[in-house]
């Protein structure tokens, strides 16, 4: 939390002339009440209050009246007060009022404020003053009167009674030192809405003062998911996922003859794709990808029983892939509840051959790139079982794949073809195999980072909602036949 120097504080003046409380000093007061001063289920002697902060009874027990009304203490006889924990969630559904508050008063003051947001200005000029030296209740005072002062233009006198039966000055000044760091942005999400309203723009005012109050919400809501179990939570996250990460190849190994190259990205903290190498006896190689269904810790969990089942088969002396993979299926299905299950690409590559022997349950099929003079040939590597872990005895068939000097192998999750834009279109399977087209003559890390510029571009900026992952092998010289 950012406060002011003991100097600062003591040359500002909390009482008016007439001994009640003035602007600053009831910000002050309820930042210093609210933000860690006094804890919740503390008792406070409102004459001692009073005596501490100079202020005479009178205006002490309309302050704390006020906070009453919010819920945010409880007043009990002997003239004193209970501290309560602030309601999170009531703090938020307000926040949901003031934002449709200020997009409605922001339609109709844009007509009065057109040309005559000098006011305007100079509170959030002093907004900006307050913040270059950590005033938080100076930024506070000038905050509610610039908020204010629209809704006064908008002429709406429903507005303002709404306004101060949920107390929004008072909300502000509690909430404050909670987004602290966030305030520079703050601050300047205001300019736009100054702008806006000068020109005379009603809509464009409207959904920039909804946008402000809505974004400063969501800083609350992160700041008080910040407490507690909530950060306990996360620091437990954040074990988890370097726990995952170590699942994961890493990027120092080689297979002959095959130039290789990944990418992972999670939706969420940790994930449920998955992707492998081992090395086998005789000179083979492991490849597998996976997809989990589902996103987060349940998918992270069974990826792993996923990646545990299938070294603790295939590092074992074994001649048949179908039976090794219907092994995989039954430890899978056997260790995870009912409604989880993941698709799985296993293959094994003979460099010496570059033969490649694979079975796919339910996986997207991988694509072999094969350049062939100017032009290219794709080979889909179709699924031909159901995703491990849904059946106890499934059948899943091998199948042989003779690879060529310059292939291409691309190996994904749905996280790719499934990326969406704005208006909920996907990517899709034929984009990307007409990137890969024009691909055949570059090299796999190109490959990948094509790719993800192009499904980067087509969301353009839509959040991610499935993990990626993207492994590309590339067949080299070498290793000859």
């Amino acid at each position: 939390m950012i406060l002011l120097n003991r100097e600062t504080r003591k040359s500002v003046s909390m009482v008016g002339t007439n001994g009640n409380l003035n602007e600053v000093g009831r910000i002050r007061l309820t930042r210093e009440l609210f933000c860690g001063r006094y804890r919740p289920g503390q008792r406070i002697r409102l004459r001692d209050f009073a005596a501490k902060y100079g202020l005479d009874n009178e205006a002490v027990l309309k302050l704390f009246t006020e906070f009453q009304s919010l819920g945010l203490i409880t007043l009990s006889g002997k003239f004193s007060a209970l501290v309560l924990s602030p309601n999170a969630k009531e703090m938020h559904e307000a926040y949901e009022i003031r934002a449709a508050l200020e997009e409605i008063a922001g339609r109709t003051a844009a007509e009065v404020l057109k040309e005559n947001t000098a006011e305007l200005q100079s509170e959030l000029d002093a907004m900006r003053a307050a913040i270059s030296t950590d005033d938080l209740d100076g930024y506070a005072e000038h905050d509610a009167k610039f908020h204010r002062s629209v809704l006064q233009a908008s002429g709406n006198r429903v507005l303002l009674q709404v306004w101060e039966a949920l107390a929004f000055d008072v909300r502000i000044r509690i909430s404050i030192a909670k987004v602290s760091k966030e305030l520079p942005e703050v601050v300047e999400s205001h300019q736009p809405i100054v702008d806006a309203l000068q020109s005379g723009r009603a809509r464009e005012a409207s959904l920039l003062l909804r946008n402000h109050v809505e974004t400063f919400a969501e800083y609350l809501r992160k700041s008080d998911s910040d407490s507690g179990v909530h950060k306990a939570f996360r620091k437990d996250l954040e074990r988890a996922k370097d726990v995952q990460r170590a699942f994961f190849p890493p990027q120092s190994f080689s297979i002959p003859c095959l130039s290789c190259e990944t990418f992972y990205q999670p939706a969420r903290g940790i994930g449920g794709d998955y992707y492998d190498f081992l090395s086998l006896a005789g000179g083979r190689w492991g490849i597998a990808i996976g997809d989990v269904a589902g996103k987060g810790i349940g998918a992270a969990l069974l990826m792993a029983s996923l990646q545990a089942s299938l070294r603790a088969q295939a590092l074992h002396p074994h001649l048949d892939l179908s039976a090794l993979v219907g092994d995989v299926n039954r430890l899978v299905h056997e260790s995870s509840p009912t409604a989880l299950f993941a698709s799985l690409f296993y293959a094994e590559y003979e460099p010496a051959r570059r033969v490649l022997h694979y079975v796919n349950a339910g996986h997207n099929p991988p694509i072999v790139v094969r350049p062939r003079n100017e032009s290219c040939e794709l080979f889909r590597l179709r699924a031909e079982a159901v995703p491990i872990g849904m059946f106890a005895n499934t059948q899943f068939a091998a199948t042989k794949f003779q690879l060529e000097k310059d292939d291409i192998l691309v190996a994904y999750t749905d996280g790719i073809t499934e990326a969406a834009n704005a208006s909920g279109e996907q990517w899709g399977l034929e984009r990307f195999e007409s990137l890969l087209r024009s691909c055949s003559q570059m090299a796999s890390s190109e490959i990948v980072e094509r790719t993800l510029a192009e499904v980067s571009d087509f969301a353009n900026g839509e959040p991610q909602h499935d993990d990626v992952t993207l492994v590309v092998m590339k067949v080299q010289e070498g290793c000859d036949i």
